[in-house]
């Protein structure tokens, strides 16, 4: 049988690195073991999802290259949402209550007061049909109530091991609203069986929901799938993320300058048995994939961990993987790239550094008199990467200056920076009649 997974992302906000890293996990997972990637768009909330986030989900998972090979909005499926309520009602696991939010909040208080677990007692079924009946003839819509078994729920978790909960301790969920509006979780599980969902994986904060929706599932199709909750990302500092979740959109990552590798790359192994690396492809990630990796313990995301990384990344592309990017952004070429790249932080650095070679460069001449003295000993081209350790060579024997007295007002001269890319690969590129110019002080 074929695994198929699902990514279910409500289109009422931006996405960000935690559901990201779910998405990534579960794109992973499917790679590994030949199956299939769903992407399910949990649209059912009319009031607040929009198209513009759609748009922005689409944009964000293509740019860290998770792509899906099934689509689907739960928006067009309400006729299968309604014939499973349908069935659900006929088999007794839906029951119509008629409470207002105020008397189940009264309701709820008594209960803590009376030192008893704030858990919905099933009132509604202790009504007739005649009672019913009334209350609706009062202008009471009723909202519906999944009917749990009450036992309990276990399951071999791929991450989290065994895991039991008992539905006696939880309140029968609300699935239908008043208003004849679907919740949650009944359209993701008839989604789930009608997509033949193999895994869900997701996020530990559904393993309360995960003892439900297999009650459902079992109501619905005799079966569930498999499931894996994976710990949530945590700040560097173990704090939680989600009151800054909006400084962590992917889109404020890639208007950053973070590179969709790194963000990939670090999101897959952020709490996991591997090490934390640049990884310069999708398949390389794929095939160091395993479930059992994923530890048990909060995952931390650090901003600073993850600009490292990127630049880690940058240091390690080859030529061809930027040729594009390099001629889009006017910069040199391979000579240039392999100059360069182990200075850039991002890669819009590129234009920066290339106009050290291409200039103007304003030259800072420290000390005239050393600098004329370095420039008389300037060979004529053609020049390479020896042509370097050749002129210092000689500005050396020829002055007696070595180290940081011979080589800083060189770059100072050359580039008119404190830093930058070595030399060796560097006057080759910015060649000899801007090397004199700028050795003679001129701007060029």
């Amino acid at each position: 049988m074929t695994n198929v997974v699902r990514f279910a992302p409500s289109p009422t906000g931006l996405l960000h690195v935690g559901n990201a890293r779910t998405a990534i996990i579960n794109h992973l997972f499917a790679k590994k073991t030949g199956g299939k990637f769903l992407l399910r768009i949990d649209d059912t909330d009319a009031e607040r999802s929009k198209p513009e986030y759609e748009a922005a989900i689409l944009e964000d998972l293509a740019w860290l290259g998770v792509r899906h090979d099934l689509f689907a909005r739960q928006s067009e499926r309400a006729a299968q949402h309604q014939a499973a309520a349908n069935l659900l009602k006929t088999v007794g696991r839906l029951y119509p209550a008629y409470e207002s939010q105020l008397e189940l909040d009264r309701r709820r208080q008594r209960q803590i007061a009376a030192g008893k677990p704030p858990v919905y007692d099933r009132a509604a079924l202790k009504l007739s049909a005649e009672d019913r009946a009334k209350l609706e003839a009062q202008g009471k819509r009723p909202h519906w109530r999944f009917k749990l078994s009450q036992t309990k729920v276990k399951w071999t978790d791929l991450i989290r091991g065994e895991v039991e909960i008992d539905t006696a301790h939880l309140s029968d969920p609300v699935l239908i609203r008043e208003d004849g509006r679907f919740l949650y979780t009944l359209p993701s599980v008839v989604d789930d069986v009608d997509f033949q969902i193999t895994h869900i994986i997701r996020g530990e904060d559904h393993v309360t929901n995960t003892a439900v929706q297999i009650e459902i599932f079992e109501a619905l199709s005799g079966r569930a799938p498999a499931f894996a909750h994976h710990p949530l990302l945590i700040g560097a500092g173990g704090e939680a993320l989600s009151k800054r979740l909006g400084s962590l959109s992917l889109k404020l990552l890639r208007e950053d300058g973070i590179e969709p590798l790194a963000a990939v790359s670090y999101l897959a192994k952020t709490g996991t048995s591997d090490p934390i690396a640049p990884h310069v492809s999708l398949d390389e990630l794929v095939e160091g994939f395993a479930m059992e990796k994923i530890g048990r313990a909060p995952a931390h995301f650090d901003p600073a961990e993850l600009s490292n990384l990127n630049a880690k990344l940058l240091h390690a592309l080859p030529y061809a993987a930027v040729k594009g990017r390099l001629a889009a952004a006017g910069a040199g070429g391979e000579a240039f790239w392999v100059a360069a790249r182990a200075n850039l932080a991002r890669f819009a650095d590129v234009r920066d550094l290339w106009a050290m070679v291409e200039g103007p460069v304003t030259p800072v001449i420290e000390d005239e008199a050393f600098i004329a003295q370095a420039t008389a000993y300037l060979p004529p081209e053609p020049w390479d990467d020896t042509t370097w350790g050749f002129w210092t060579g000689a500005v050396a024997a020829g002055t007696g200056r070595k180290g940081k007295a011979l080589y800083h007002p060189l770059r100072l001269a050359l580039t008119g920076r404190e830093h930058g890319p070595e030399l060796k690969k560097l006057l080759p590129l910015i060649g000899h009649a801007r090397s004199l110019a700028r050795l003679q002080g001129e701007t060029a």
